[in-house]
């Protein structure tokens, strides 16, 4: 009987170094098949753009295919909420972006828990930048709010809907500069662009790489970028911080985040492979060529940057007193 005891508990011992190294086995063959990366917004756009053009050699670097899923809706709150009820297991992954940051302060209610997605890494940012029509006769920012003082509620600004990253810009140029401009609203950048290029409107803010070809045309006209640093695509256009507002900052970040949980070896993979996918020269030219600069931050630096940014948007959010079902 004792011999039969020592048999089994040896048996038992083998049983569980074999599990044990099974699940290790598991976890370092990470991924073992094809991995979906929800777009929050539809096909075409600025994110999902920058989601195709990373995944095929992020797919290599894996050793799996990266399935990009689009799921628009709620201005990005729908895929969002998808990744954050997955499984945290990589297998289902956000293309991060400003959302992450905005929604939580301009919705009542969220389909999601913020907390319940974490970011893995931040590899790129790109500005805004505010825009008039060359015949406008406004050269500066300066002069842009010397006009809009002159003229209370006269003057307006475009937009690709309330709530976003533009409308906010306008809003944060409003409440830093103390001037007065109407918001209008359009469904899209590219038809508030149409009505700048019309005169239908004063002024706007763009995502830079939409806004690229009309100013590099000539049919509209960039007074400055949002960032704190001049952007290689438009070297000589100036940043607000030089144009006189030291406090204003944005822009639009994109990354990959993932659902609360992710087991940390696979967190440390993906970062690892995202920042040599980002790395990669031609990678990295094609991210430049829309515009943006490659800044790569692993998932600790990423969280403080999305939380920064959240509390930047929130101040605006209140003083516009903007708020979305």
């Amino acid at each position: 009987m004792k011999n039969h005891l020592i048999s089994l508990f040896k048996q038992c011992a083998v049983f569980l170094m074999l599990a044990s190294s099974g699940v290790a086995f598991a976890q370092t063959t990470y991924p073992n098949k094809p991995v979906k990366l929800v777009v929050p917004f539809p096909p075409g756009g600025l994110i999902d753009n920058v989601a195709r053009l990373i995944t095929p050699a992020l797919s290599t670097d894996l050793g799996q295919a990266i399935v990009v899923e689009n799921k628009p809706g709620a201005g990005g709150n729908l895929g969002a909420a998808e990744v954050a009820k997955a499984s945290p297991d990589g297998y289902t992954l956000l293309m991060a972006s400003p959302p992450l940051s905005i929604s939580p302060a301009i919705y009542k209610t969220l389909p999601y828990s913020p907390s319940n997605i974490e970011p893995i890494a931040i590899f790129g940012q790109l500005p805004n930048v505010l825009l008039v029509n060359p015949d406008s006769g406004i050269n500066s920012v300066a002069e842009l709010v010397k006009r809009a003082k002159q003229s209370p509620g006269k003057m307006n600004y475009g937009s690709n809907g309330n709530g976003t990253s533009l409308n906010l810009s306008a809003e944060m140029l409003k409440s830093q500069a103390g001037i007065f401009v109407v918001h209008i609203p359009y469904r899209g950048s590219s038809l508030a662009n149409v009505a700048l290029v019309s005169k239908d409107i004063d002024f706007m803010f763009d995502n830079l790489p939409s806004a690229l070809g009309l100013i590099k045309s000539g049919k509209l006209k960039a007074l400055a970028v949002t960032s704190t640093i001049r952007n290689p695509a438009l070297p000589q256009v100036p940043t607000m911080q030089e144009a006189g507002f030291p406090n204003f900052q944005v822009t639009a970040y994109f990354g990959i985040a993932a659902p609360k949980g992710l087991p940390a070896d696979i967190a440390l993979k993906l970062q690892n492979s995202i920042q040599k996918t980002v790395a990669q020269k031609e990678v990295a030219d094609s991210l430049t060529k829309l515009g943006a600069t490659v800044d790569f931050m692993n998932a600790s630096k990423s969280a403080e940057f999305i939380k920064a940014d959240a509390q930047r948007w929130k101040k605006v959010v209140d003083y516009a007193k903007i708020e979305l079902d």
